[in-house]
């Protein structure tokens, strides 16, 4: 008897995805769940939603969505990273953002510290990305890479109670201290 498998996951299995709070993601094809975020890891995802958009929205300079919103990439790797900030306006349709955005940022949480730091970092750099950020709350860390070459290198970090200062976006300014209050 021959099986039906797909041997890539597509748009229409992410649209498939019960709606039971966890997150489901499809990267290359494959299928990857993740618990629904913490407190702490919502928390620290908000007020760093509020200091983007002070910066981003108020310049005109992009739009910043927060999880869950579906990033469609391909047919093959759609995400629902915890921000996002998208500079092109006609990257918003009426299925989510289609096409790379300017920044992602991604929070750590137990269960999603490997994947973002393995497969999305890749998959972001694969197709295009320019800029992703990982977001440690136990450590209180930002760390911001940018593409270089196809794949991403760090421009900055800082950590505990620190300002950020984004070389990207001169003026742009994270107050660390404000994420973990």
């Amino acid at each position: 008897m021959r099986s039906s498998l797909k041997a890539k996951l597509d748009y229409s299995d992410f649209l498939a995805a019960p709606d039971d709070r966890n997150r489901y993601e499809i990267l290359h094809g494959e299928l990857y769940v993740s618990p629904p975020p913490t407190p702490i890891h919502q928390r620290v995802s908000k007020r760093l939603q509020r200091q983007l958009e002070a910066y981003f929205e108020a310049r005109a300079l992009g739009e910043v969505f927060d999880a869950p919103i579906g990033l469609i990439l391909t047919t093959h790797d759609i995400a629902e990273p915890d921000l996002l900030v998208v500079a092109d306006m006609a990257q918003i349709t009426e299925r989510g953002i289609e096409g790379p955005p300017l920044l992602v940022v991604e929070v750590f949480s137990p269960s999603t510290r490997g994947r973002d730091t393995g497969v999305k970092a890749r998959r972001y750099a694969e197709l295009g990305i320019p800029h992703y950020w990982l977001v440690d709350p136990e450590a209180r860390r930002v760390e911001c890479q940018a593409l270089d070459s196809g794949a991403y290198r760090v421009v900055i970090t800082a950590e505990g109670d620190a300002r950020l200062s984004h070389p990207a976006w001169p003026e742009l300014t994270i107050d660390l201290a404000a994420l973990w209050r």
